[in-house]
């Protein structure tokens, strides 16, 4: 049986995604640049700088961000699953809606992070609230709010 469409039929197409995987990730200064989408999937990203870069949608599933300055990022919409964040500055940084289950934060910087809608294991949310504060500089939410911290 053959169905005719009247509409086209298009194919999804990953041309758009920019792809830095473990190999290519050797860039340790991304700051101010647009990564919008840009996939660092298992790259090995300690001590680079992200400052104010546009990481919307991004994807840093398996990555190793430890120590890295994420200070003003926008990473709303993204995905950062078994990430290593432990020392990383995320001040300042937008996180709404991004997916952060199963990464590591130990003893990175938050202040004036906005977590809002990002979903994160428990037991992170609890070690945050211990040094969350401030508010954010482009949206004005409390960092404590944002994290749902008592």
């Amino acid at each position: 049986l053959l169905v005719a469409s009247p509409f086209p039929v298009l194919a999804a197409s990953s041309a758009a995604i920019r792809s830095f995987d473990d190999v290519a990730a050797t860039a340790k200064d991304y700051s101010g640049q647009s990564l919008i989408k840009s996939e660092f999937g298992d790259a090995n990203l300690k001590d680079a700088n992200f400052k104010g870069a546009d990481l919307r949608g991004a994807v840093f599933n398996g990555a190793a961000l430890a120590n890295a300055n994420l200070q003003g990022v926008d990473f709303s919409d993204g995905i950062a699953y078994i990430t290593d964040f432990s020392g990383a500055n995320l001040s300042d940084a937008v996180l709404t809606s991004a997916m952060l289950l199963k990464s590591s934060f130990k003893g990175a910087t938050v202040t004036g992070a906005d977590f809002s809608f990002a979903v994160l294991d428990k037991a992170q949310v609890v070690k945050l609230c211990e040094t969350a504060s401030g508010v954010n500089s482009k949206t004005g939410v409390d960092t404590r709010e944002s994290l749902g911290c008592r």
